[in-house]
């Protein structure tokens, strides 16, 4: 492993060595595969074009983040920055490096897009942008190679399950009743967050190497890292309920059509993020932080809150508002 970690490290090193010119082009395609690009993109997606395909856009990074945040608990794996001094951190990070949850959660978005298109060009544009944001990781020296490589392998396999199973797990819930269906997607969400107790438990007799936390500090004091912590598991088992419940209950009340005039989906988009951000940001200011059941049951909530408003009261309120019709 030692040697996969050297031969990795000199790669970034010469990477970085070409010069500053790659930093803001890897930088732009590194924010393409963060958690904040999503939260944009998929509510745009869902308000203004296809309900469906922001749905299980969302559903699918909530569960991809929470495989993800446990692969790396359990493999552990630094961040090259962390074992190597040559290495510049051009970024922080705080959980453990492989696999790169930028590179795999970019195989689930875009390959959700590009099999939604099914076109060969479609792919070929997925393909590209996967590529360019795992190597933007690489320049930004926050993974090394087998990072990306893994993240890339483990999201496929991922993407090729839940393509699999999604439509089947849909038509089973479409015939349920409408509690049965709330008690099956709450189920799940707390089935994402017992993957990270368990993982949490299972991982309990690892302790990180001083060199690891003695390096990263140096690297951005203001950043500690928590590549333990759980809290990502309860924010991703929030959304997933709220995202899965939102939709069932507009579905109730009829659903709506995402087709409409171009001011009326700019309006949309403006209004829907203006909620996201007052319950995200907003919530997350009132509401504390920390690794206690007490903060994990109101980040379940915010979360929870945030993903009802994406795909249930916001398209409700478009409606009202007159910005969207009914089906």
């Amino acid at each position: 492993m030692d040697g996969i970690i050297n031969c990795g490290a000199n790669l970034i090193v010469w990477l970085q060595n070409l010069g500053s010119w790659p930093v803001k082009p890897m930088e732009f395609f590194s924010f393409l595969g963060s958690e904040e690009f999503y939260l944009m993109v998929a509510p745009a997606i869902l308000w203004c074009w296809n309900a469906s395909l922001g749905l299980r856009l969302g559903l699918f990074l909530m569960m991809s983040a929470s495989f993800n945040s446990m692969f790396k608990m359990i493999l552990h794996g630094p961040r090259p920055y962390w074992v190597d001094s040559r290495v510049h951190a051009l970024a922080s990070e705080t959980s453990f490096g492989v696999p790169s949850g930028h590179s795999q959660n970019a195989v689930i978005v875009w390959g959700t897009l590009a099999a939604h298109f099914g076109k060969r060009i479609g792919w070929v544009i997925a393909v590209i942008v996967i590529f360019l944001i795992g190597l933007s990781r690489l320049v930004l020296g926050l993974h090394f190679p087998h990072d990306v490589l893994v993240g890339w392998i483990f999201g496929g396999l991922l993407l090729w399950i839940f393509l699999k199973i999604s439509q089947p797990l849909v038509t089973w819930l479409k015939g349920r009743k409408t509690y049965e269906q709330l008690i099956a997607v709450f189920a799940g969400s707390l089935g994402l967050i017992l993957l990270g107790l368990i993982t949490e438990w299972i991982t309990a007799n690892f302790y990180i190497p001083t060199e690891w936390i003695n390096s990263a500090t140096a690297a951005h004091p203001d950043v500690p890292i928590a590549p333990f912590a759980v809290s990502g598991f309860i924010s991703n088992g929030g959304m997933f309920f709220g995202f899965a419940a939102g939709a069932i209950w507009l579905e109730k009340k009829g659903g709506f059509s995402e087709q409409g005039k171009l001011w009326q989906l700019a309006l949309r988009y403006l209004i829907g993020l203006l909620g996201v951000l007052i319950l995200w940001y907003g919530l997350g200011e009132v509401f504390p932080r920390g690794e206690e059941i007490g903060p994990y049951i109101l980040r379940y909530l915010r979360y929870a809150l945030v993903g009802g408003w994406v795909t249930g009261l916001a398209p409700y309120v478009f409606l009202k508002l007159k910005l969207a019709s009914g089906r």
